[in-house]
């Protein structure tokens, strides 16, 4: 009986993570949309619904009844699983990414752990199916049958995987506080306090890692892969209706998830930043972070300009690399010391 009330505990969990994350992926792009248009010094959507609240569903609804064109010379089955690819890859880091501790239902004894999945290697999961994701990338490039889609797909995935080895570098310093792969572990050491979080242990492993995941998520000043105005839009060129827009809801899904990841690692996850404040829950804590990192990645799209494809990938394998390593050696070196 056991199993099945965990089995049903797991699907239902797996529901409302996917409905919470497809409507935050919707209305991200009005917020983004908003925001941007605030900057720029324009409204931004305001037609569909009381301050275009229902823009997001007109969207969808265009995206859905668009003509879904497929070149002649691509091949058919991997130019319709790439974008699949993408959007499962994003939505399925967020399998063991903790937004909660956990809480008893009431007038039972039955336990609920807010994540879907807590495993001991979850940082090694998070990077393993991130790293799959820039499959979806290049096959849609290469199956298009498209010159122009194929280098911008080749462009794409040698600025993310560039960018990821500094990522996976940046957080080394995290897991050599913790000493440990398990995210719930790594949430449950940064409690008591705003003090105790990792970002006062690693703020320069922090801002490696938030421009690390920038450039993974191509956003600017790392938005290359997608400067349509200068390179035909890369890798998507010959995308169509929902195909295309499954790229663009991966896009924001791993948006999302790289806040989440950021929120856990360096900011204390569901914890509250004042023990005085622990009677808040820690769905709430948590939302609230990953909301001021989104915000900040669409605000400062709206501040820096877009870098050259030259200066991108030197800054990465130039800059960043070396960085990061340094911060690596400085944690091992100060660990050491003090034990």
């Amino acid at each position: 009986m056991q199993v099945v009330y965990l089995l049903i505990e797991t699907i239902v969990k797996c529901v409302v993570v996917f409905a919470c994350l497809m409507l935050s992926v919707a209305y991200l792009t009005w917020l983004e949309r908003k925001v941007l248009g605030h900057i720029q010094i324009r409204f931004g959507p305001n037609r569909c619904g009381p301050f275009g609240l229902l823009q997001p569903f007109s969207d969808g609804i265009k995206a859905f009844f668009k003509e879904d064109l497929v070149p002649g010379n691509a091949d058919k089955a991997v130019f319709v699983i790439a974008p699949m690819i993408s959007i499962i890859a994003a939505i399925s880091m967020f399998a063991v990414i903790p937004f909660g501790n956990q809480f008893t239902i009431p007038g039972t004894d039955w336990v609920v752990k807010l994540r879907i999945a807590d495993i001991d290697i979850g940082l090694l999961y998070v990077f393993g199916i991130a790293s799959l994701g820039e499959f979806g990338i290049v096959l849609g490039g290469w199956s298009s049958g498209n010159k122009y889609g194929l280098t911008g797909s080749l462009r794409a995935a040698a600025q993310m995987i560039s960018y990821e080895v500094a990522l996976g570098l940046s957080i080394v310093g995290v897991i050599i506080l913790s000493q440990s792969l398990r995210l719930t572990e790594i949430v449950t050491l940064q409690a008591g306090g705003f003090w105790n979080w990792n970002i006062l242990y690693q703020p320069a492993a922090f801002v490696f890692f938030i421009i690390c995941a920038l450039a993974e998520i191509n956003r600017t000043p790392f938005d290359m892969p997608e400067s349509e105005s200068e390179l035909a839009c890369g890798f998507n060129i010959e995308y169509s209706s929902m195909k295309f827009a499954l790229f663009f809801m991966a896009e924001y899904a791993h948006m999302i998830t790289v806040a989440a990841v950021a929120v856990t690692l360096f900011l204390g996850g569901w914890q509250a930043p004042l023990p005085q404040l622990d009677f808040i829950p820690g769905v709430f804590w948590f939302g609230a972070k990953v909301f001021v990192l989104i915000f900040f990645f669409i605000w400062q799209r709206g501040t820096f300009p877009r870098l050259r494809y030259d200066q991108i990938m030197k800054f990465g394998w130039k800059v960043l690399f070396e960085l990061t390593l340094v911060n690596i050696f400085i944690t091992a070196l100060v660990v050491l010391l003090k034990g």
